[in-house]
C-alpha cells in the first residue's frame, strides 16, 4: 500500500476526524484533516516525495529538524508543526506514529 494512502486510512478511523480539500496560495491542491476545529493532517496532492504537515510538540519539532533535512517547519502551522517531505529519511511507520501524535497534539494544544 501506498504511504499517502496508509496515512489517509489510518487517520479517517480516528474519532472526530473529517477533511476537506483546499487550494493555498500558490493554488495547490491540498486534503486537511480536521479534529473537531483544529488542524491535525495537511497532505499535498500530486507531489512526489509526498509532503505532508503535522502538529508537532515544539521540542520534538525542533528534534527532528535537527536530526532530518526532510523535517522542516510547518507553513501552515508554524512553530506548532513540521512538515515532512517523505523521502525515505523517515520509515512509514516512523510516519504513522507522527501522524497519531499530531491528531493528539491536535487536542491538547492551546
Amino acid at each position: 500500500m501506498v504511504l499517502e494512502d496508509r496515512i489517509v486510512e489510518y487517520i479517517q478511523h480516528l474519532d472526530d476526524i473529517s477533511e476537506q480539500e483546499q487550494r493555498d496560495k500558490n493554488d495547490k491542491v491540498l486534503r486537511v484533516f480536521y479534529r473537531g476545529e483544529r488542524i491535525a493532517l495537511v497532505i499535498e496532492k500530486d507531489t512526489a516525495p509526498l509532503r505532508i504537515e503535522l502538529r508537532c510538540d515544539y521540542e520534538l519539532s525542533k528534534t527532528l529538524q535537527a536530526r532530518y533535512e526532510s523535517v522542516m517547519e510547518s507553513r501552515s502551522l508554524g512553530r506548532n508543526g513540521i512538515e515532512v517531505i517523505c523521502s525515505g529519511q523517515l520509515s512509514d511507520d516512523e510516519i504513522i506514529d507522527l501522524v497519531r501524535h499530531s491528531y493528539e497534539q491536535s487536542a491538547t494544544e492551546a
